[in-house]
């Protein structure tokens, strides 16, 4: 008897809470019916998608492309002054500032060396961090795709540090590397001496890099994983039967059936790379020295973090940048229509 008064209870319950959620909707049908009805009518099927678009392109506008065009305009303009009424216009005196050198593979003969040490370490930075990425990337997405113990656990482990802040991730390594941290606490556990691993230019690279590719490669697993989960298992077997070991597999099935999605990844990868900031002015400052000193911790600097605020030369030293991600972006629009048709 119990039984039957709770299942009753209950299902009283979930009615009332289904007829208020069908009232809800209908009142939401019917407000949008009287809004859209009479645009419908006025401007016709075809073009309302056009006013689907509104909300988004008016965030867009907003947020993306209005201060895209002052940092454009910011570019072309000088003085310290913030708003752009009071700056005045020097044309191309920023860009020739930025590209005024004896020589463009000697920082010290330029005119503004800071932004040449920034661009030669962002170039390292994103030949080592790319090649690391896609390559431990691929290893791990080949590992995971096998028939392992606890697969499902070790791709959530593996896809876990992106979830996480950058802020958050260089906090937790910093805490690690620093002088009287975890790392060097085990150092001398074993008998070594201590090392300064981010007063070092030559450490503070290697962990600069190292730490970008842990807390991104999950991402990139993760694409490569799908990649190789749409490769159908018919071909391996086809494979097999004619004699392929794993390692001809891998040359003449599986690489050339994933270099579509490598290729988004390696675009991907490249573009997150130029932009690095957060982890690095976090763990290193842009030190020492300006050893991990990169493009975008060089555009804020002069932006905002130096005494004397040069807005003119930050914006145009973001729009070479753009310009930068320009390519890569068309390059990757370029390759990937060309695989498509072949």
């Amino acid at each position: 008897m119990e039984q039957k008064q709770k299942i009753n209870v209950s299902k009283t319950i979930k009615d009332f809470f289904g007829n208020v959620m069908n009232a809800l909707l209908s009142v939401v049908i019917n407000a949008l019916d009287w809004i859209m009805d009479p645009i419908q009518r006025k401007i016709g099927m075809k073009r309302m998608a056009y006013v689907f678009l509104v909300p988004n392109m008016l965030i867009f506008g907003i947020f993306v492309l209005f201060p895209m065009l002052v940092n454009i305009y910011y570019s072309f303009t000088g003085g310290t002054n913030l708003f752009p009424q009071d700056r005045p216009f020097v044309g191309l005196d920023n860009f020739k500032v930025l590209f005024t050198c004896d020589n463009f593979l000697d920082p010290n003969t330029c005119t503004e060396d800071l932004f040449w040490r920034a661009v030669y370490n962002t170039i390292k930075f994103v030949i080592f961090q790319v090649v690391g990425i896609v390559l431990f990337s691929l290893i791990t997405a080949l590992i995971l795709n096998r028939k392992i113990v606890a697969r499902g656990f070790f791709r959530a482990v593996y896809f876990y540090p992106v979830l996480l802040s950058p802020v958050v991730v260089a906090l937790i390594w910093k805490w690690i590397l620093q002088r009287d941290g975890l790392l060097n606490a085990m150092i001398i556990g074993f008998g070594g001496e201590r090392i300064n691993f981010l007063l070092n230019s030559d450490w503070a690279t290697f962990w600069v890099i190292f730490i970008s590719i842990w807390a991104n490669m999950g991402f990139f697993t993760l694409i490569l994983l799908a990649g190789l989960q749409s490769i159908p298992p018919d071909l391996y077997e086809a494979g097999s039967m004619d004699g392929t070991n794993e390692w001809q597999s891998f040359l003449h099935i599986t690489l050339p059936l994933l270099m579509p999605t490598m290729l988004v990844v390696l675009v991907l990868s490249l573009i997150r790379a130029v932009q690095v900031f957060d982890q690095v002015y976090v763990l290193t400052g842009g030190g020492p020295g300006s050893a991990t000193l990169y493009l975008v911790q060089y555009i804020y600097n002069k932006g905002f973090s130096d005494q004397i605020h040069i807005f003119g030369l930050a914006a145009a030293a973001s729009v070479v940048m753009a310009a930068v991600l320009m390519v890569f972006t068309l390059l990757q629009l370029y390759l990937s229509r060309k695989s498509d048709a072949v």
